[in-house]
C-alpha cells in the first residue's frame, strides 16, 4: 500500500506531442528528460526516428528481457553509445564487446561479488564519518550537499580501491570529473546527423586535457603499484586495484592488458564516484521533503549504528529501501541503447535490421503501466515483500543480463551506509529559494547542485 503522506519530487511533465527537429536538437543539448512524451509513459513501444534512423523505445519488461536477455546476441551496443563510451572507456567493460568483454567480465566479477564487497563495509563507514566531521564544521550554514556526496564517494574510492590515492589531489579528480560528464554528457549534432565518427566534434576536443590528467594520474597509480608489488610483496595493499593487477581470466589464465586495466581504473573511477554521488545526493534531497521518511531513517540509523558495524548495512533495510526508491525516481543509468543486428519483433511490432532499440530507466521506472502511482517518493514499494512483486526487467537501475552493472552492490551498500549516516547526525534541508530540478547529463544531476542548510541532530 502506498504511503498517503508521500510527495511528488520534481520531474519534467511529459509532452503531449513529440518535438519538431530544431526543437527536439535544442532539448537533447538543454535537457533531455524534457522530450519525453505522455505516449513514453503509457504505451510498450514507441516508435519514432531522427535523421539517423528509426528508433523504438521500449517499455514493456518482456521486451527488455528479449532484448538484455534472451536474445541479447542480436542487440549489440549501438554506435550512440559507443560514441559516448569511447571517451577514455574504450576497451573497459562498458565498451568491450564479444570475447573481450565476456573475458574481463570473469576475471572482474569476483571482485565486485557480495562477499567481496561486504569487506569494504568499514571502510565507507569511515567515509562517511568523514563527511559528517566536514558538514559539522558547517553547523547552520548552507552547503552544496551535491559537492560533499562526490567528495565522499571519491574517499570512498581512496580506501577501499585505489588506496595509494588517485595519483592527483581528490579535488583535481572532483572537478575533472564533473567537466567530463558534462561534456561527454552533451549530445553532438553531428551525431545525430549520422555524420561518420572521422568528423571531427568540437566537443571531443575539450576532452584532451581531462583525458591527459585522468592517464597521467592513472598512470602514476599503476607504477607505483607494480613497484610495490616487486619491492614489498608483504606490504602490498589487497585493494581492488591489486586484485585488478593480478585478476586472471580463470577459464584461460590469461592477465587484462595494459590497455584494459587503464580502461577499467578510468571506469571505476567514473561510474564509483558520479552515480553513487547522485544517489546520495537525491536521496538525502527526497528525505528532506518528506518528514514521516525523514523520522523512520533516522530512528533506523540511531538504533543500527549503536550495535557492531559487521552486518551494518544489511539492517538497514528501510534506508535501502529509500536507495531504491531514489533509483526508481532518478536512476543513475540514464539510457540502455541497443541496434538490431537482424529483424525481430518486440512488444507486438516489427523490429527492422539496424533499428536503435532505446530502454530508459527513467521512463520505465514511471510507467504508468507498470508501476502505482509512479510520479510519487514511497519506499513502502520495497519493504515487506513488496520488492519481490516487482519485475526484474520493470526495475533497471544498474540495467540487467549478462551486462549489469558489476558494482552494483558496491554501490548500494555504499549508498545506504553513507545515508544513514548523514540523517543520524544532520536535519538537512533545501536552501531557501532554491528549486531542484533533474538534468540529465549522462548521469541524473540537480540542476545547480543541491544547497542544504546543515543543522547538527541531538540524538
Amino acid at each position: 500500500m502506498l504511503d498517503r503522506t508521500a510527495f511528488t519530487p520534481p520531474a519534467p511533465a511529459p509532452r503531449s506531442e513529440p518535438l519538431g527537429l530544431i526543437g527536439l536538437l535544442r532539448t537533447l543539448k538543454d535537457n533531455p528528460l524534457e522530450a519525453w512524451t505522455s505516449a513514453h509513459f503509457e504505451k510498450p513501444i514507441v516508435m519514432g526516428g531522427l535523421l539517423i534512423g528509426r528508433v523504438a523505445v521500449v517499455s514493456d519488461p518482456g521486451a527488455i528481457r528479449r532484448v538484455l536477455l534472451e536474445n541479447s546476441a542480436n542487440y549489440p551496443k549501438d554506435w550512440m553509445q559507443q560514441r559516448i563510451l569511447s571517451a577514455g572507456l574504450t576497451n573497459g567493460l562498458l565498451s568491450a564487446e564479444g570475447n573481450q568483454w565476456k573475458a574481463q567480465r570473469r576475471a572482474l566479477a569476483p571482485l565486485f561479488s557480495r562477499k567481496a564487497v561486504s569487506i569494504f563495509s568499514d571502510a565507507m563507514v569511515d567515509s562517511a564519518e568523514a563527511m559528517v566531521e566536514r558538514l559539522s564544521r558547517h553547523q547552520d550554514r548552507v552547503v552544496d550537499i551535491a559537492v560533499e556526496a562526490t567528495r565522499t564517494t571519491l574517499d570512498v574510492l581512496e580506501r577501499t580501491i585505489f588506496s595509494d590515492g588517485f595519483g592527483r589531489g581528490t579535488e583535481e579528480i572532483r572537478v575533472a570529473m564533473k567537466a567530463y560528464f558534462d561534456t561527454i554528457g552533451r549530445i553532438d549534432p553531428l551525431d545525430l546527423l549520422g555524420l561518420p565518427g572521422v568528423v571531427p566534434r568540437p566537443s571531443r576536443w575539450r576532452l584532451r586535457p581531462m583525458m591527459r590528467l585522468f592517464e597521467e594520474a592513472i598512470d602514476t597509480i599503476i607504477s607505483k603499484r607494480r613497484q610495490q608489488m616487486v619491492e614489498d610483496k608483504a606490504d602490498i595493499p589487497r585493494d581492488i586495484l591489486t586484485l585488478l593487477l593480478e585478476a586472471r581470466d580463470p577459464d584461460t589464465g590469461k592477465r587484462l592488458s595494459e590497455i584494459e586495466i587503464r580502461a577499467n581504473i578510468l571506469t571505476f573511477i567514473a561510474a564509483g564516484q558520479e552515480t553513487t554521488a547522485n544517489c546520495i545526493t537525491w536521496s538525502l534531497f527526497l528525505l528532506s521533503q518528506s518528514p514521516e521518511w525523514r523520522q523512520r531513517i533516522q530512528a533506523e540509523a540511531d538504533r543500527e549504528f549503536s550495535d557492531v558495524r559487521n552486518g551494518i548495512a544489511e539492517r538497514l533495510v528501510e534506508t535501502r529501501a529509500v536507495v531504491e526508491e531514489t533509483n526508481r525516481l532518478y536512476p543513475p543509468l540514464a539510457a540502455i541503447s541497443r541496434v538490431a543486428l537482424e529483424p525481430d519483433e518486440l512488444a507486438g511490432q516489427r523490429i527492422r535490421r539496424g533499428t536503435m532499440v532505446a530502454i530508459a530507466p527513467y521512463v520505465l521506472h514511471r510507467h504508468r503501466a507498470l508501476w502505482p502511482k509512479p510520479e510519487i517518493f514511497d519506499p513502502n514499494r520495497f519493504l515487506n515483500g513488496a520488492r519481490e512483486k516487482i519485475d526484474r526487467f520493470a526495475y533497471l537501475p544498474f540495467g540487467a543480463g549478462p551486462r549489469i552493472c558489476i558494482g552494483a552492490t558496491f554501490a548500494i551498500q555504499e549508498a545506504v551506509i553513507v545515508l544513514a549516516m548523514i540523517m543520524r547526525n544532520f536535519n538537512l534541508e533545501l536552501a531557501p529559494g532554491h528549486a531542484a530540478w533533474p538534468v540529465l547529463k549522462v548521469t541524473l544531476r540537480p540542476k545547480g547542485g543541491l544547497p542544504m542548510s546543515v543543522r547538527r541532530r541531538i540524538h
